[in-house]
């Protein structure tokens, strides 16, 4: 289709044009912006002004049609992210809607009417929440906002980035888009909305490298220029909104492209400090890079291990022999690799966020335990005790749970073990013993899962372009026997039934209460786990035979 002068309409899809006796003379974002335009070349003519929807329709979530049903006779408009996914063909699942007046009145017509859970969610904004629950427990939820300002234009001109400043008006189903959001979709670009948009709310130099990075888009360079001025206002945001978008990194893609932006803008310094004494901190062979880029590539190349092992993935997608092995050795466990990160040690943040989180501390004691000996190597003795520790702390400062903090903690304190095995298998052969395999998952818990992957991506980090194929085989191996023996026989080693309990060692072995009675059971466990131990008798025998080693060990003089 053309107007009267030979222009194809679809050069006008998604946007409003102004037409003059059928030719079309000027085009803008919104109805106002076309009319301007129109009148700055056509002052004495009164123009038409007509929408040109998009050749292929957008795509919104079923529900979106329900929210319209319930709400005919409202002004209200769709916004924000939902609009851009839809825009690039993604489906969101999670609703933004701004009115004039009456947020959270208009949010009670919404779940009155689709029989859904709703509360105030901020009363000084108007803005009122809708729980809507599926059969199959799953949730998406609709916010409905007022205005920020006095009118739908100056809200979206109030937003972060250009590409979440557009609006659909949910009458006609028609864009708004004031601030050429669309044509930077099109041309992969991050644009800050206004100069104030990033010192307004700081928070936003943080979304914006973690949507650049989903999205895959370069940011603009005065919008860099006004993040990287922004920074040391993360300051003053509170430690909450700081962990969420941080951990919104994290999880998503390219996070170790995403990390170094973080360094680069200047914004690591103002949230996650400790992190820069890492950088120029040499290390002995065989790593070939400094501390911090070491933990960059770690990042890098945990996001390509979890890529391999996730369920779906095709063997023959990949030509790097290594990867190859990985997929060969531990493949298998691609179902139960996905049931662990589907856990939840907190309903906001991932486990697989935590991992990385995990990840970027595991070497940042390094730099605070440095030693170089007579022949003038390095050597990073304690670095994994001290960086749980550190790794902690910072955690504590994020609010992160206890939950959450013990699996970081577990992983960083223990994160040295594999490369001991792998050292050993590959040297001399030796596989972990049923003491060694008990006694890592006796330390590490469930979070000895994540250690693993962990260790794989540290050694391909360390050695880089250097690492032997029969290195990263022995690593394989043993990461699969640990593996094979948490998931495929855990009760051989893992976890033995219990044969005795507390009451049963203290009548047995004439004990008092005291911690002396949880080391017996402990020794008898790792008994059960070596296949020393099988019975009750065993148990008890073991036990007895336990207490007067140990206890002639402590009586007997040094």
């Amino acid at each position: 289709m053309t107007d009267q002068g030979g222009t194809s309409n679809q050069n006008y899809a998604g946007r409003w044009i102004a037409r003059v006796r059928g030719q079309i003379v000027a085009q803008g974002g919104t109805p106002e912006q076309a009319r301007r335009a129109a009148q700055a070349s056509r002052p004495k003519e009164s123009p038409e002004i007509v929408y040109m929807p998009p050749t292929t329709p957008f795509t919104f979530s079923p529900l979106l049609d329900k929210v319209r049903a319930a709400l005919p006779d409202v002004e209200i408009y769709l916004v924000g992210g939902a609009v851009r996914d839809a825009m690039l063909g993604r489906l969101s699942l999670d609703l933004d809607l701004v009115a004039a007046s009456d947020g959270i009145k208009l949010a009670r017509r919404v779940a009155n009417a689709l029989g859904a859970d709703v509360f105030p969610l901020d009363d000084a904004r108007d803005t009122g929440r809708v729980i809507v629950t599926e059969s199959d427990g799953s949730r998406e939820k609709i916010d409905i906002a007022t205005y920020r300002g006095d009118s739908l234009e100056e809200d979206l001109r109030n937003r972060d980035f250009t590409i979440n400043a557009m609006a659909v008006d949910l009458r006609t189903m028609s864009l708004l888009d004031p601030l050429s959001g669309a044509a930077d979709l099109r041309a992969k670009k991050l644009r800050a909305c206004s100069d104030a948009s990033l010192s307004d709310d700081p928070i936003r130099v943080l979304r914006g490298i973690r949507l650049a990075a989903a999205l895959g888009f370069q940011i603009e360079p005065s919008t860099r220029k006004m993040m990287k001025s922004a920074a040391p206002l993360l300051g003053q945001v509170s430690s909450e909104r700081v962990r969420d978008e941080l951990f919104r990194i994290l999880e998503g893609r390219r996070a170790a492209a995403s990390v170094r932006a973080l360094d680069m803008l200047g914004v690591l310094h103002h949230i996650l400090p400790e992190l820069e004494a890492m950088k120029g901190v040499a290390q002995p062979k065989p790593h070939s890079h400094d501390v911090w880029e070491h933990t960059l590539q770690v990042l890098s190349e945990l996001d390509e291990i979890l890529a391999a092992l996730a369920p779906g993935y095709q063997a023959e997608q990949t030509g790097d022999l290594f990867t190859g092995l990985l997929v060969m050795r531990l493949g298998r466990y691609r179902e139960q690799y996905a049931e662990h990160f589907s856990k939840l040690l907190n309903t906001d943040r991932s486990v697989r966020g935590l991992l990385f989180f995990t990840a970027l501390y595991h070497d940042v004691a390094k730099p605070h335990s440095m030693t170089k000996d007579e022949n003038g190597r390095i050597r990073f003795w304690g670095h994994d005790e001290k960086g749980a520790e550190m790794a902690a702390e910072r955690a504590r400062s994020l609010s992160l749970s206890n939950d959450e903090i013990a699996r970081i903690t577990a992983v960083i304190k223990n994160h040295m073990r594999i490369h001991f095995h792998t050292s050993r298998k590959d040297g001399e052969g030796k596989d972990p013993s049923r003491r060694a395999i008990y006694r890592f998952f006796r330390d590490s818990g469930e979070a000895g899962l994540d250690l693993i992957l962990l260790a794989l991506a540290d050694l391909r980090a360390t050695h880089g372009n250097n690492l032997k194929q029969e290195t990263w085989t022995a690593a394989l191996d043993v990461c699969r026997i640990f593996l094979e023996n948490y998931w495929e026989r855990p009760e051989e080693i893992i976890s033995p039934p219990k044969l005795l309990d507390g009451n049963d060692v203290m009548r047995e072995l004439n004990l008092a209460p005291g911690p002396r009675v949880g080391e017996v059971l402990e020794a008898i466990r790792e008994g059960q786990a070596t296949g020393k131990v099988s019975t009750r008798e065993e148990a008890v025998a073991f036990g007895k035979k336990w207490l007067e080693e140990n206890v002639k060990s402590k009586n007997t003089p040094s």
